[in-house]
């Protein structure tokens, strides 16, 4: 339902955005105070009436892009550059998207992983007219403790943005046994979104760090003894799926247990975007390069030179 006030912000925004006139320009011709008139523009921004696109060339230019594509064919990388004072998640954000509205069309199956990066992701996704798109939970996400994964949200703005429909997990990842991991996919309707999963045309995931406060490790899933096998081993996980240094699976037992597309079968789908960053991620996003899981990166630039330094 649009009220007066949106009514007002709309006209606004065409005055401003569109018209090129200023804020006091357009506070005399529509007769407000150009204090009311900035708070309109401030409303037509939170009601998504207006969308700012940023394109940096030096996402696509810069020669680092051209370092990680050969060393890593790569199809693409994008490489952002946080400015002082800006936040390196919402500039993940809003590249991974960017890549995304170009790589996403008609009919596409898209495959979602979870955590802040992809939850960054969709916030900055804008809505575009496509048909037929299905968007994927590739692993479950149902969290034990007071951490969120926020699989739901994501799933749901990447939905929206798509005009797409849903195939949700709504499963831990984690199981407390094979037996009962086993026993739950064998269901009709779980083993489906699975099989769907592992066919997507376009996966796109994160690369998480191996720390104490990582959110892989703190969702009720795993004991103590298990963690701690983890932080020995394992360097990074994608998809739940912890692995090593040399990219072998880091804790087979727990890998047994877990819900969700193996990194083979994320490996053999045609699209796969990682989008990840930060010095705590530089070691897992190296390996998980190395084994060949993505053909399109987001990156920040220092960890972009960190990766390449390995």
């Amino acid at each position: 339902m649009v009220d007066d006030k949106d009514r007002q912000s709309i006209d606004a925004a065409k005055l401003y955005y569109g018209s090129g006139f200023s804020q006091a320009e357009v506070a005399a011709r529509l007769g407000l105070s150009r204090p009311t008139v900035s708070k309109l523009l401030g409303h037509a921004l939170e009601r998504g009436f207006v969308t700012i696109t940023i394109h940096d060339p030096r996402e696509r230019s810069d020669e680092l892009v051209a370092q990680l594509t050969a060393r890593f064919k790569l199809a693409d990388a994008r490489v952002v550059t946080t400015p002082a004072g800006g936040t390196l998640l919402t500039d993940l954000g809003s590249a991974g998207a960017t890549l995304l509205e170009e790589l996403v069309h008609d009919g596409m199956t898209v495959g979602l992983s979870w955590g802040t990066t992809m939850c960054s992701v969709s916030e900055h996704l804008r809505q575009l007219p496509l048909q037929g798109v299905r968007v994927v939970q590739l692993k479950g996400g149902h969290s034990h403790s007071e951490r969120s994964t926020r699989d739901m949200e994501t799933m749901r703005a990447f939905a929206r943005a798509f005009n797409a429909t849903t195939e949700l997990l709504p499963l831990p990842v984690i199981f407390d046994s094979a037996k009962a991991k086993d026993w739950v996919t064998r269901d009709r309707h779980i083993a489906g979104i699975l099989e769907l999963g592992r066919s997507v045309d376009l996966a796109v995931f994160t690369a998480g760090a191996i720390a104490p406060e990582s959110l892989a490790l703190n969702l009720g899933y795993l004991s103590a003894a298990e963690t701690q096998e983890i932080m020995d081993h394992a360097v990074g996980d994608v998809c739940s799926r912890f692995f090593t240094r040399t990219g072998t699976i880091a804790a087979p037992d727990v890998d047994a247990r877990t819900v969700g597309i193996t990194l083979a079968d994320l490996k053999g789908r045609p699209t796969r975007v990682l989008v990840a960053g930060g010095a705590e991620k530089t070691q897992a996003i190296r390996v998980a390069l190395e084994m060949g899981l993505a053909t399109h990166l987001v990156i920040d630039q220092q960890t972009a030179q960190r990766v390449l330094d390995l």
